[in-house]
């Protein structure tokens, strides 16, 4: 029964997708420490990675449970099939979020003192699908404390340097953000919902979106050049441009049939490489 209700959960929450966002905050770690960090900074930086994140999906849920409930798309999730009851779903995200603020306690004072900011995020963000097409730039910032909080939870100070790694997240995530939208283009336009592509069409948000992976692409390469990181990791930002093109590939403006290998297969290898060629680079 608890093993049923502990997956039940995972699903609410999308836990396989922790593979886009935990392994920028591992890149930004190991760039921030110049080596491996130490064991006590690694676990409680994925404490906080993943109470965090989940924290914001099950507030995601339960803010647009009625949104929905209305999606064929969406229908079927947890909340509004009545799978996880709100009490339920509402006592989850006490949890995270404890767990949330106690790993930022156990970092250092600067990720406790910022630690409400993130939560701040969580909470505005399901909301902004409601009044501005921007919502996709919103998430990928939510999403940009990944390398932001790694970096501070190492070195204890927010510095410039950083910045380039945290907008590269900000753009990668609002790109493919984007490409996920598509899948809801006629519902949005129904229910008065604000998206890139109900604002801008299917073939120019496929545009915005490669637009946004291309300048993601260039700040990994200023990333690079401003920690002096050197032949590895430009390998991998190559491999990382090669698996962007090829994703965009996959998405056409008549045929949005393979979204989820772009959405899903597609990122969680790019955040990954990122990661290992990074490390590769910095160890050898």
């Amino acid at each position: 029964m608890f093993l049923q209700r502990a997956i039940l959960y995972l699903r609410m929450i999308k836990f396989s997708h922790s593979v886009f966002a935990l392994p920028f905050a591992f890149t930004s770690a190991i760039i921030a420490a110049e080596g491996i960090p130490s064991l006590d900074k690694i676990l409680w930086i994925t404490v906080a990675m993943v109470s965090g994140r989940s924290a914001a999906m099950a507030l995601n849920r339960v803010i647009d449970r009625q949104i929905d409930a209305k999606n064929p798309r969406t229908a079927g999730r947890e909340i509004p099939r009545g799978l996880v009851k709100l009490p339920e779903a509402y006592a989850f995200i006490v949890v995270c979020l404890a767990l949330f603020l106690y790993s930022a306690y156990r970092l250092n004072t600067l990720c406790l003192k910022l630690a409400p900011l993130a939560i701040g995020l969580f909470i505005f963000y399901p909301y902004t699908k409601r009044f501005t097409w921007l919502s996709h730039i919103v998430l990928g910032i939510a999403i940009s404390g990944a390398p932001l909080g790694a970096w501070i939870a190492i070195r204890g100070t927010f510095d410039p340097e950083i910045i380039p790694l945290a907008v590269a997240v900000v753009f990668w995530l609002a790109g493919f953000d984007i490409l996920y939208a598509l899948q809801d283009y006629e519902f949005d336009r129904r229910e008065g919902l604000h998206s890139i592509p109900r604002r801008f069409g299917i073939g120019r948000s496929l545009v915005i979106s490669r637009l946004f992976h291309a300048l993601t692409w260039f700040l990994l390469l200023l990333t690079g050049r401003l920690f002096h990181l050197g032949g590895f990791y430009y390998a991998g930002i190559l491999l990382v441009g090669v698996l962007l093109f090829y994703e965009h590939s996959l998405v056409k403006e008549d045929d949005l049939s393979r979204l989820d290998i772009a959405f899903f297969n597609m990122n969680g290898y790019i955040s990954i490489t990122v990661f290992l060629f990074t490390l590769s680079d910095i160890m050898i």
